[in-house]
């Protein structure tokens, strides 16, 4: 026996309701390691059943009720049932055609039925219990449409109850197919606040069975996913279970160190638990494992170090353990199975938005190692997506690398990708895009604004994936910023009227980023282009957008109309048009209690509109400080008062733009200012803690005063 001595009760060892929809994908994008099935015995023959056929048969209802399988799976002859069984495990086993096949015939709840009628406990069931065990294994290996038929089915709590068997095969059988099971992102979802749970756990891992071993290391990766659950596993006992398994076999070595990383991911406080355990031999152990002769030891290794240090300023700060890690990363690139397809995602947590590593691994001349693997062809599509991601984090900060890339003709090869079949290729690629893209120099240069990159990005955006279109804006709003020259490229290609279109979309994700676009291409540009953007957007649709119900949409907005009235008196006439529904919707959103950011854009907004002429400068006083207004309470006070220093900031332009001394009306203003009591809250902000406020206060104090100080 390996575990308890009674079984458990399925309610109280897993919590069967909760299944995972949404999945919880592996460290870094990458799946667990695999655990393969079985192989069967080569002296058995093949089927002979209807099911045998090399071509997926036909799917109609009558096929699968006359296929004489069935009948073989359900019979009273306990002998008929094995061999029928033990046909199916052995006829699905490594393929996923004939596995859809008898899933949709039936034959998952037939054998999970077969394994319920067994008793355990009996001699005559023992060859029964485990076929129908590894049967239902090996329908969960690598098909999620196996894991559900046999959680449908009911078997899971049986597998669960056959952990306890006095029979050493019979346990060794239910964990390699609960192994399987938890694989997948269906499986369910352990609740780790029960103690007889936890209990459960800590039997299975400190088994000898590297089976039951590799499942609780499996339940701990697919279910560890806040950091209250963190914290049960660390001062319950998991943790220390876990760093035994580190001078265990390879199984048990790669189990631990994938679900430390669940453990301690993103969590301080089990990090620092971790590396005092065993006065840190526990992290010194991960460390020499960095040299393992296995390549996915070496990058599971690299990746609880990653964890360790992306989480705690405190530990693995050495210059050589970070050159140890980026080598270490790029020479398992090279490796031709999962592990290489890994390591970029690897690489990419070790340097995202971290300088000094980007630098690090700029010498290590990176960029170079991925071209490389990049002129492999073919790739699977989840290397190709790393390989862009991973470049994408590298080019982020640093124009060296940009600059690297871009002579390295990586560029083609990220465009060419811009048409993959596969969505996270696409999404990976206009990624990449948008971080290059944030070089002015090869901005200036049009260097991105060819009919090719353009033409593909906007045929992105009407992409059947979110993520694609997401992405692709993203690409987009870095390379039509600024430069004159090259933005009619982009309008030409129908670029302007996608985007228009996608701020009326559905998801607010792409509603935001279309007119965060349309606003980076109304930076500094010119008026033909203003026009056009008018024409397609309207007035009424951007006043809508200001009063969207999403703050972030909000924000956007009001930054376009911000840039849209930017420059001479031409543009301050567009918050104006159709009777001003511009202005007034700029209005009320300000008077909403808006959250700062879409404050600060907002008052912006009225700060070029307010640097017009002497109608324009009216119609915001009249918008600010209406005259029926209580002059002790005036709204526009919050904003002076606030405790954001770019709030204040932005209030206080408004200002200077209203009391500009040329202005003929500058005066009457300035008497209605003194009578909100703006000018007196102005000269409290004198010796501002904000050198940029006490600036400005100071800059509006100087123009207010001109006029007398009385």
């Amino acid at each position: 026996m390996y575990l308890i001595k009674e079984p458990l009760s399925p309610s109280s060892a897993i919590s069967l309701s909760s299944i995972v929809g949404c999945g919880t994908r592996s460290f870094f994008h990458s799946p667990p390691s695999t655990l393969h099935e079985l192989p069967p015995p080569p002296s058995l023959s093949p089927p002979t059943t209807t099911a045998t056929s090399a071509t997926m048969p036909t799917s109609s209802a009558a096929t699968l009720s006359s296929d004489p399988i069935l009948d073989r799976l359900s019979s009273d002859d306990s002998e008929i049932k094995l061999i029928a069984i033990r046909e199916v495990k052995n006829h699905i086993i490594g393929n996923r055609t004939k596995k859809l096949f008898y899933i949709k015939l039936g034959a998952v709840p037939a054998v999970a039925a077969a394994l319920a009628d067994s008793d355990s406990n009996s001699d005559s069931d023992f060859n029964l219990i485990v076929q129908s065990v590894a049967a239902l294994g090996s329908f969960a290996c690598g098909v999620d449409a196996g894991v559900s038929a046999v959680l449908e089915a009911g078997a899971f709590p049986h597998l669960i109850g056959l952990l306890s068997s006095s029979n050493d095969k019979v346990v060794d059988a239910a964990a390699r197919s609960l192994r399987m099971i938890y694989q997948s992102k269906l499986a369910p979802k352990y609740d780790f606040f029960q103690r007889d749970n936890i209990e459960f756990l800590l039997s299975l891992l400190r088994s000898e069975n590297e089976n039951l071993t590799g499942l609780g290391a499996g339940i701990v990766i697919h279910s560890c996913e806040t950091s209250a659950e963190q914290n049960i596993l660390c001062y319950t006992g998991a943790l220390e279970k876990l760093t035994t398994l580190l001078s265990g076999s390879l199984s048990q070595r790669d189990s631990s160190l994938e679900s430390l990383a669940a453990i301690i991911k993103n969590n301080p406080e089990a990090i620092c638990k971790f590396v005092d355990l065993h006065s840190g031999r526990a992290l010194s152990s991960i460390t020499e494992l960095m040299k393992d002769r296995y390549p996915r030891t070496r990058l599971l290794a690299c990746m609880c170090l990653i964890c360790v240090k992306n989480s705690s300023s405190s530990y693995l700060q050495d210059i050589g353990i970070k050159t140890k890690l980026v080598n270490i990363l790029l020479e398992l690139l090279d490796d031709s199975g999962q592990v290489g397809d890994e390591a970029s995602f690897a690489f990419s947590s070790l340097i995202a938005e971290k300088e000094d590593l980007q630098k690090l691994a700029f010498d290590a001349n990176a960029i170079d190692k991925f071209h490389s693997v990049l002129q492999k062809h073919p790739l699977h599509p989840k290397r190709l997506e790393g390989v862009f991601l991973a470049l994408a984090d590298l080019c982020s900060k640093l124009e060296c690398c940009r600059s690297s890339f871009l002579s390295s003709q990586v560029l083609n090869l990220v465009v060419d990708a811009l048409t993959h079949d596969d969505a996270s290729v696409r999404t990976a690629a206009c990624i990449c895009l948008r971080s290059v893209s944030r070089s002015i120099k090869n901005l200036s240069a049009g260097r991105f604004m060819s009919e090719r990159i353009v033409f593909l990005l906007v045929r992105l955006l009407s992409d059947l994936s979110t993520s694609v279109q997401v992405a692709s804006l993203g690409a987009i709003s870095n390379i039509v910023v600024d430069f004159l020259p090259h933005k009619s490229t982009f309008m030409q290609s129908g670029g302007v009227k996608e985007l228009v279109q996608l701020t009326k979309a559905m998801d607010s994700s792409l509603r935001v980023n279309a007119v965060r676009a349309l606003r980076n291409m109304l930076f500094q540009t010119d008026k033909m282009c203003k026009e056009v953007i008018f024409v397609e957007l309207t007035a009424s649709s951007m006043a809508s957008l200001i009063c969207d119900p999403e703050p972030s949409v909000q924000e956007q907005a009001l930054a376009l109309v911000r840039n849209f009235v930017d420059g001479c008196v031409y543009s301050v006439e567009y918050a104006f048009a159709e009777d001003g529904i511009i202005l007034d919707a700029v209005g009320r959103q300000l008077r909403k209690s808006p959250t700062v950011e879409v404050g600060i854009q907002g008052l912006y907004a009225l700060s070029n509109i307010a640097s017009g002429n002497e109608f324009h400068k009216d119609a915001v006083m009249q918008l600010l400080f209406p005259q029926a207004e209580n002059r002790s309470q005036s709204f526009f006070n919050q904003f002076l008062q606030s405790n954001d220093n770019h709030l204040r900031t932005a209030a206080i332009w408004v200002i200077i733009n209203l009391t500009f001394p040329e202005s003929p009306g500058a005066f009457g203003r300035i008497v209605n200012l003194r009578s909100f009591g703006i000018v007196s809250q102005i000269k409290k902000m004198f010796n501002d803690s904000c050198m940029d406020v006490k600036f400005r206060a100071r800059f509006a104090l100087a123009q207010i005063i001109t006029f007398g100080d009385s």
